[in-house]
């Protein structure tokens, strides 16, 4: 493969750079196996904004995840030397077509995913106190303010409280485990992954076989509206309930594509050209059940009354309200139910390793492609890079005193639609640039296509739905995503003195070499005038409550 010669070129072997080649695909999937806990991160929060639509909402985002999963799986197999996936491989394309598109595409990828460890943890928490404490005890209302973000979303605030104080030890854990490497960290995922798994499974299953899901539950597929008098009821598919349903599908998006970070370790697989592809198939296959299920059952067995709650619409009550559909007597039921909460605080425990391994390795390779400090390319004995994992656990310690996480949520989302609307577009700019390389993977053209569609598709959900999550979410997204900014021009102007390293510009493939051209002219660029006018357009036709 060209990829494999240009890297060897370099005069480091593959075996002995940095992060090591410790797992096949089995081990990506069972590290990519958190993402469907995902779905207990905002299943909640789409449920009491869209309401009886929101099932469909799932459907919908995940088929849109699945076929743009493709066109990962093709830019991944070209660079099987590189970590830190599509993000990474995406800022090859981008890269030759100007210095800030490459970073502002890893960054955004960071940003999106370096926030699963604060909402899973505060989610985790939340789960525990919810079975050790009542409702109306004090330890759920203390808390220190620290500073007032009103500015941001009104009431936003960093704090103090119980759910950060065991939120902080959940990333403790997330850490220690990572500390020991890839090897360590998909060994740990196996077992946590069949026990977390399995609650979601007899929750999307269970209401199935045994009915309990009145029609009335699942249908009419309508969003939600409110009366005069501020009620909830059935809506339109008129201009607000259009805009309430396309915001639903932005804030799933967050979740559903999120099986895309099985492409993370490419640099760590035995056979990257063989298990590439095989690991964001079968995570994907994976995704498909689990988001298609449990949101069916979820609704069906709630109903909309019981989907409107307040500990529904924050997902505090996610886990006890899930825990109960699945009746076995009033005898052992709490007993029962307890144990599957526990299970899934599991199972968001895996999703916060999978993040963790994702980010981190999108900050280390980042940082030895030239965009980020140098400091987060360093790696421990076992080959873990352990000074992007205490980025990431600082980054998000600071985080879990944030009062909203549905506004962390949103605010991440934004950088995540932005990093999928560049890399799916960088899936033809390779074709164009890279006409003869070798593909372990070659997408059908077709499919590749559609993923480009997507790519715009998803900036109009998130122009239309950004802000359903609190007024000013998508501007507070834009200006974290412009973060980079500064940091970029340190690391490339002030530490590289304007220039690549002769290392990064032959793994970066900016060199002129054989097979490789320019190819896109200026379409790149137009490309991204084009995404910034739908982001406009979209929302400016948002009509939201």
């Amino acid at each position: 493969m060209a990829s494999v010669a240009q890297a060897e070129s370099s005069g480091i072997p593959a075996e002995t750079a940095g992060l090591q080649r410790g797992i096949d695909w089995t081990g990506a999937f069972w590290i990519a196996s958190g993402v469907p806990a995902l779905v207990l991160f905002s299943i909640g929060t789409i449920a009491a904004s869209v309401g009886m639509a929101s099932w469909l909402v799932w459907m919908v985002s995940i088929l849109f995840g699945f076929v743009q999963a493709f066109s990962y799986a093709e830019i991944a197999g070209l660079f099987p030397n590189k970590s830190g996936g599509a993000s990474v491989y995406g800022a090859v394309a981008w890269a030759r077509y100007s210095k800030l598109f490459a970073p502002v595409s890893v960054w955004c990828n960071w940003l999106a995913w370096s926030p699963v460890l604060t909402i899973g943890s505060g989610l985790a928490a939340g789960f525990s106190l919810s079975i050790l404490f009542g409702p109306d005890a004090a330890i759920n209302t203390w808390h220190l303010t620290l500073l007032d973000l009103s500015f941001l979303k009104a009431g936003l605030s960093l704090r103090i409280n119980a759910t950060a104080i065991i939120g902080a030890a959940f990333l403790l854990i997330a850490f220690a485990i990572q500390h020991r490497g890839i090897s360590s960290t998909a060994r740990t995922q196996v077992v946590l992954g069949v026990i977390a798994l399995l609650p979601l499974l007899l929750i999307g299953l269970v209401p199935l076989i045994t009915g309990d899901m009145p029609r009335h539950n699942l249908w009419p597929i309508v969003p939600l509206a409110h009366d005069a008098a501020g009620h909830p009821v059935n809506g339109h598919w008129d201009a607000a309930g259009i805009s309430i349903f396309l915001g639903g599908l932005f804030v799933a998006a967050w979740s559903t594509y999120g099986f895309e970070t099985a492409v993370c370790y490419t640099r760590e697989f035995r056979d990257p050209s063989k298990d590439t592809f095989k690991a964001i198939l079968y995570s994907g296959l994976l995704c498909i059940v689990v988001f298609t299920l449990v949101p069916i059952s979820f609704q069906g067995v709630l109903g909309l009354n019981g989907m409107l709650s307040p500990e529904i619409a924050n997902n505090m009550g996610v886990a006890k309200a899930m825990a109960g559909m699945i009746k076995v007597g009033p005898v052992i039921g709490p007993v029962i139910g307890n144990i599957i909460v526990v299970m899934m605080i599991l199972a968001l425990l895996l999703a916060i390793i999978m993040s963790m391994a994702g980010s981190s390795r999108t900050l280390y390779q980042a940082s030895a492609d030239g965009w980020l400090p140098k400091y987060l390319s360093r790696v421990n004995r076992a080959g873990a890079p352990t000074a992007a994992m205490w980025t990431d656990l600082g980054f998000n310690l600071l985080l879990l005193s944030m009062s909203d996480y549905v506004f962390v949520l949103g605010v991440s989302n934004v950088c995540y639609i932005l990093f999928n609307f560049l890399n799916l577009n960088s899936a033809w700019i390779h074709r164009l640039d890279r006409p003869g390389w070798e593909r372990p993977y070659r997408a059908p053209t077709l499919l590749l296509a559609a993923g480009t569609i997507l790519s715009f598709v998803n900036l109009a959900l998130m122009g239309v739905g950004a802000d359903m999550l609190g007024k000013g979410t998508l501007y507070t997204g834009i200006a974290c995503v412009a973060l980079i900014v500064p940091v970029f021009m340190w690391r490339h102007y002030v530490v590289d003195k304007g220039r690549f390293p002769e290392d990064m510009l032959e793994d970066l493939h900016l060199r002129p070499e054989p097979g490789v051209k320019t190819g896109a002219g200026y379409l790149p660029h137009l490309t991204v005038l084009a995404g910034i006018a739908v982001i406009a357009v979209s929302h400016w036709l948002a009509v939201l409550p």
